[in-house]
């Protein structure tokens, strides 16, 4: 099954972790290949999930709106989408954070992505922003998250513990 968690509000990337922790319940295989972000390892996620044999990889960089070429972040996105395809039936369930941004930004080749994400037999997450309508016909479950306040705009500051 293809579950994807869009929308302009908080808490994708959080939705997601939260089917890896009940999937680590079950005893599933679980992986987070992250596209875009850098630094996965300051995260609390990550400390918790790695600890608990969660296969995690970061391909990005930064976000790409903070960036004044995006080709080094092609090429990390590229390899990211790589391993992936290499795993995609090693684990019981995958989380591709952040990929909304590498389709629509066409950092890979869009049928391809849609091809593959059909052929897999496992569970897959992703996340992002703005996901396009077709990313959205071939998932079973949709969920957009609604921005109706956020923090930030108001303080200017993520929050240990509650943003990473």
């Amino acid at each position: 099954m293809v579950f994807l968690i869009t929308g302009n509000g908080k808490g994708k990337t959080t939705s997601a972790m939260g089917m890896v922790v009940r999937a680590l319940g079950h005893g599933f295989k679980c992986a987070v290949i992250q596209f875009i972000k850098s630094r996965a390892e300051n995260t609390g996620e990550f400390r918790l999930l790695h600890k608990n044999n969660v296969f995690w990889k970061t391909f990005g960089d930064g976000f790409t709106w903070e960036k004044d070429s995006l080709e080094n972040t092609s090429e990390k996105c590229k390899s990211g989408w790589e391993l992936f395809k290499s795993i995609a039936n090693d684990f019981d369930l995958i989380v591709l954070d952040e990929f909304t941004y590498v389709f629509n930004m066409k950092m890979i080749e869009q049928h391809e992505v849609i091809d593959f994400l059909k052929s897999v037999k496992n569970h897959i997450v992703i996340t992002g922003r703005d996901a396009d309508k077709r990313l959205i016909e071939i998932s079973d479950t949709v969920s957009e998250i609604v921005e109706i306040r956020h923090h930030y705009k108001k303080y200017k500051t993520s929050i240990k513990g509650i943003e990473f």
